[in-house]
């Protein structure tokens, strides 16, 4: 009997370990009227970090386009005002989420990951659609 509660315990402390290991999921966190005030008036960044094809694709307004799957990803976004607030977002806010870890391993002091551009439209944040013609000659 002792042994099995051994084992037992055992298994448990094992669990609970690997599960303090899991690194936590970003947070997202919304953006909201404030953030954008600080976007327009320049005080704050906001930054696409999907791929350029896909911000042409369409965009939120006042958003700057910084490739997280670029070479020069991290040469980019080291650019930025450290001390200047930066809100991310990519298609589903996982790219963003990873470009979070990047500027908190660059020194930034805040930047949020805000989620994926369709839900942020969605919500009503401006956003630039691609004109396509629909005109043929």
């Amino acid at each position: 009997m002792r042994k099995l509660t051994f084992l037992f315990m055992l298994l448990f402390a094992s669990a609970l370990v690997a599960q303090a290991q899991h690194k936590a999921p970003k947070n997202i966190v919304k953006a909201d009227d404030q953030a954008l005030a600080k976007i327009k008036a320049g005080k704050a960044y906001l930054v696409d970090v999907r791929t350029p094809e896909e911000f042409d694709g369409g965009h939120l307004q006042y958003a700057k386009n910084i490739n997280f799957n670029g070479t020069d990803f991290k040469a980019q976004i080291a650019k930025l005002d450290k001390h200047k607030p930066v809100y991310l977002y990519c298609r589903s806010g996982n790219r963003s989420g990873k470009a979070a870890d990047t500027l908190q391993a660059l020194g930034f002091h805040s930047y949020y990951n805000i989620g994926g551009f369709e839900q942020l439209k969605a919500e009503g944040f401006p956003a630039k659609q691609l004109q396509t013609s629909t005109a043929r000659k």
